[in-house]
């Protein structure tokens, strides 16, 4: 039996066989209810008994931490074959949002990223995906849980059509607005040609970190299959199928991608699309020799953007304290016990 967010209807059915038809309604609606089977109370004390012995939760918190006052926590969850993923969540003070992982490692080598130094394990499964919004959600409580991002582990549209199926999972069973589900991408071009023929708007965020492609080649080794004109062409044409707007994901490196010329080329292809930037102070990484821009230049390139007429902001860094940048807790756990 598969485990407790990747058991479809008809396998709790068949798991239910014997059972008044209605009791799958009832275990479905509670789980996505944000339940746990415990406290179904309406359905019979050997029933639930049962049924947490056939629907195994898949995420094991292997660590736990916890910093900015309490407002940012961080998971690291062991699945069944022993992979590790992380998901984090933040409150601010109008919206709490997730940020889950797709895959177990990633496999787009950006030597900047925390996740991309450890390499692919495996892609997870829809239901994997699925628990980490649940669990967050529940831990989140009574604050409600608005936002999912897809800005974890791994590429989201490497592993599309698990990581569309939780998509579909967290709108229609959980009701989040496809307004307050985004999806992020390093730049896979199919993927984002897929997702532009979906019928739930989600939201597109692309890891840019480079205008052009020399540089791009270097910082995100999947743009020699999928150059820049190959990836603009396709997020142009995702923003008219969807009407919705686009953001660039840009992690300030100093000295690489944070200088003058690098705004200019930047502006051209935001003013373009009509896209928003999200720059990103960089997270300290051990195996990542660059380090991120300082503060002020975070700040000079910010409104260098905005002079030349982009809509630019600067998103806060949340929990630093405790490896909060994507894959940096795990590195430290897979270095501690090694798998």
């Amino acid at each position: 039996m598969p485990s407790r967010f990747d058991a479809t209807r008809d396998e709790l059915a068949a798991l239910l066989d014997g059972e008044p038809r209605y009791r799958v309604d009832q275990v479905w609606h509670g789980l996505h209810g944000l339940r746990e089977l415990h406290e179904l109370t309406e359905l019979p004390k050997p029933l639930r008994a049962r049924l947490a012995d056939a629907l195994p939760p898949a995420l094991e918190a292997a660590a736990t931490t916890t910093s900015d006052y309490g407002d940012t926590t961080k998971w690291l969850w062991r699945l069944h074959d022993g992979a590790l993923v992380e998901t984090v969540l933040m409150h601010y003070p109008d919206r709490t949002t997730v940020c889950v992982s797709t895959q177990a490692g990633c496999a787009m080598a950006c030597g900047f990223c925390a996740t991309g130094q450890q390499g692919f394990d495996r892609n997870l499964t829809a239901g994997e995906i699925v628990e980490q919004v649940v669990r967050a959600a529940q831990a989140s409580r009574p604050r409600r849980l608005a936002n999912v991002v897809f800005m974890g582990m791994g590429e989201p549209l490497a592993n599309y059509d698990r990581t569309l199926a939780a998509v579909r999972r967290l709108h229609d069973d959980l009701g989040i607005s496809a307004r307050h589900l985004t999806l992020s991408t390093v730049g896979i071009v199919p993927g984002i040609t897929r997702l532009a023929a979906e019928e739930l708007p989600v939201n597109l965020a692309v890891s840019l970190h480079a205008a052009n492609d020399a540089l791009r080649d270097e910082l995100v080794p999947i743009n020699r299959r999928y150059p820049l004109a190959a990836l603009l062409d396709a997020c142009d044409a995702y923003r008219a199928a969807r009407n919705r707007r686009l953001s660039f994901e840009w992690a300030l490196i100093d000295a690489v991608n944070d200088r003058d010329s690098d705004a200019a080329e930047l502006a051209a292809i935001a003013r373009r699309l009509h896209a928003h930037v999200n720059l990103i102070p960089l997270n300290p990484t051990k195996d990542y020799d660059t380090p991120g821009s300082p503060a002020h230049r975070v700040r000079e390139f910010r409104d260098l953007l905005r002079g030349l007429g982009v809509n630019a902001t600067v998103r806060q860094n949340r929990g630093t304290s405790i490896d909060a940048a994507c894959g940096q807790l795990r590195a430290t756990a897979v270095k501690v016990h090694p798998r």
